[in-house]
C-alpha cells in the first residue's frame, strides 16, 4: 500500500476559489502543496457565486483594493487560455461588456460623473441615452434613463474557473483532500509546524488560511481577532426561450443580471449579514424577481431554472486580509474578498505565491491588506 504523504512546503486550507488559486501558482513554481478541504471543494461563496468581472461598476473610488482589482481582471484572458492548456477546461470568459444602469434621472447624473471618473482608467467606458441603452439592449425597460457602458467588464463560470483551478494546481503536482477538517494549527517556538486534521496530523511550516468567512473562527485560536463576518446571498436562474440580453445588467439597488452561455439568466444578489444559514427564503427570491423583472419585464416569460445561495466573507472595512500572521511565523490568511472573489483569485494566488516563496519584489500592493490593520480603526 503506498505511504500516504504528510509533509508539504505548503499547506493550504479552504478549498474555494482564493485556495485553488494560490495551490496552482505555488505548484507552478515546484512546491509542494496540499489543498484540505472540510466539505467539498468551492462548495461556499465560489459556487454561490454569478462570476462577474465587475471592477469600475462596483468600485466607485480610487485606492488600493481597486487598483488590484485592475490587474487581476487583466489577468483574465492569459488565464483562460493557459487553464484550458493545463485541464481542457473552458472557463467561459465571456467578454461582452456590463452595462450600470440607472434607473431614474436623479441616477443618472450621479452615474454620468461616474463615467467621466472612471475613463481615467478605461477611456472606452461611455454613457448611454436611454435611445443608445435601448438600442443595445431591446429588453430593458423604457423606463429606465440611461446606462454606463464597461465594454471591457465580463465574467466566469465560476464552477467551472474552480475546477479548473484546482485541476491545474494538480497537474502540477498539488494533493487535493476532500472531507479533511483542520481542527488546530501546530505551533511551536514562533513557527507554524503543521496542523491537526480530522485525518491525523500533516506538516509544514507555511500554512495559508483561506476558509472564507470562517476564517476568524480559525484565527481566534492564534490569539488574532480579525474584523470578519458572513453575508447569505441568496440567487436565482431562468432561461427564456430567445436570448433577452446581451451584456450583464448591474444595478444599483442590489440587482444583477448575468446572461450565460447556456442560456440561463444568473440573478442575484440578496445580501443578508451575520448569519451562516444557507436557507434559501420565498422573501429573499421574491425581492430579486421584483428587482429583476422592473429592469428586464420580459424575464416574466421565462423558464424557471434554479436557485440557490452562499455566504461570502466580508470585513469591516470592505478589503480581504492578506498577508503573514504577526506573531505566528509561516501562518498566512488570504480571505475577506466578498463578493469579488472570482475577480481577485488571480491576482491573490500570484502574490500569495510570491509572497510565500520571497519573490514578491513590491510589497506596495499587498500592504493595505495586512492583518493588524483593524486595530488602527479602533477609537
Amino acid at each position: 500500500m503506498e505511504k500516504v504523504k504528510n509533509s508539504f512546503d505548503v499547506i493550504i486550507i479552504g478549498g474555494g476559489i482564493i485556495g485553488s488559486s494560490i495551490a496552482y501558482q505555488l505548484s507552478k513554481m515546484g512546491r509542494t502543496v496540499v489543498i484540505l478541504e472540510k466539505d467539498r471543494l468551492a462548495c461556499q461563496a465560489t459556487n454561490a457565486a454569478a462570476g462577474m468581472l465587475a471592477v469600475q461598476a462596483e468600485m466607485e473610488q480610487d485606492g488600493p483594493l481597486f487598483q488590484m482589482a485592475l490587474k487581476s481582471q487583466a489577468m483574465f484572458p492569459t488565464l483562460s487560455s493557459e487553464l484550458v492548456e493545463y485541464t481542457g477546461i473552458d472557463i467561459e470568459f465571456v467578454h461582452k461588456g456590463m452595462l450600470k444602469i440607472a434607473e431614474t434621472e436623479e441616477i443618472a447624473s450621479i452615474v454620468q460623473q461616474q463615467v467621466t471618473y472612471q475613463k481615467k482608467w478605461d477611456p472606452a467606458i461611455t454613457w448611454l441615452d436611454k435611445k443608445e441603452l435601448l438600442e443595445m439592449e431591446p429588453s430593458i425597460s423604457p423606463s429606465v434613463s440611461g446606462a454606463m457602458f464597461l465594454p471591457n467588464d465580463g465574467h466566469v463560470q465560476p464552477a467551472n474557473l474552480s475546477k479548473a483551478y484546482a485541476q491545474a494546481a494538480a497537474y502540477f503536482g498539488a494533493e487535493i483532500r476532500e472531507y479533511t477538517e483542520v481542527v488546530s494549527i501546530h505551533y511551536e517556538n514562533g513557527q507554524v509546524k503543521g496542523v491537526n486534521t480530522s485525518h491525523g496530523v500533516i506538516h509544514g511550516e507555511k500554512v495559508v488560511v483561506a476558509t472564507g468567512a470562517w476564517t476568524a473562527k480559525l484565527m481566534r485560536e492564534s490569539g488574532l481577532e480579525i474584523n470578519m463576518y458572513p453575508v447569505k446571498g441568496e440567487c436565482f436562474s431562468v432561461k427564456p426561450e430567445k436570448p433577452l440580453i446581451n451584456t450583464t445588467i448591474f444595478s444599483d439597488k442590489r440587482c444583477y443580471l448575468v446572461p450565460k452561455r447556456n442560456g440561463e439568466i444568473y440573478i442575484g444578489a440578496t445580501m443578508i449579514e451575520h448569519t451562516f444559514d444557507q436557507t434559501v427564503t420565498p422573501v429573499g427570491i421574491a425581492s430579486l424577481i421584483e428587482r429583476a423583472t422592473q429592469l428586464v419585464p420580459g424575464l416574466n416569460e421565462a423558464s424557471w431554472e434554479r436557485v440557490w445561495s452562499g455566504i461570502r466573507p466580508q470585513t469591516g472595512d470592505g478589503m480581504p486580509y492578506i498577508g503573514e500572521h504577526p506573531g505566528w511565523k509561516g501562518l498566512y490568511v488570504a480571505a475577506g474578498h466578498f463578493r469579488n472573489g472570482i475577480l481577485l483569485a488571480p491576482i491573490t494566488g500570484k502574490l500569495v505565491a510570491e509572497l510565500l516563496t520571497g519573490k514578491l519584489l513590491d510589497q506596495t500592493l499587498l500592504s493595505a491588506f495586512h492583518l493588524e490593520r483593524h486595530k488602527e480603526t479602533v477609537l
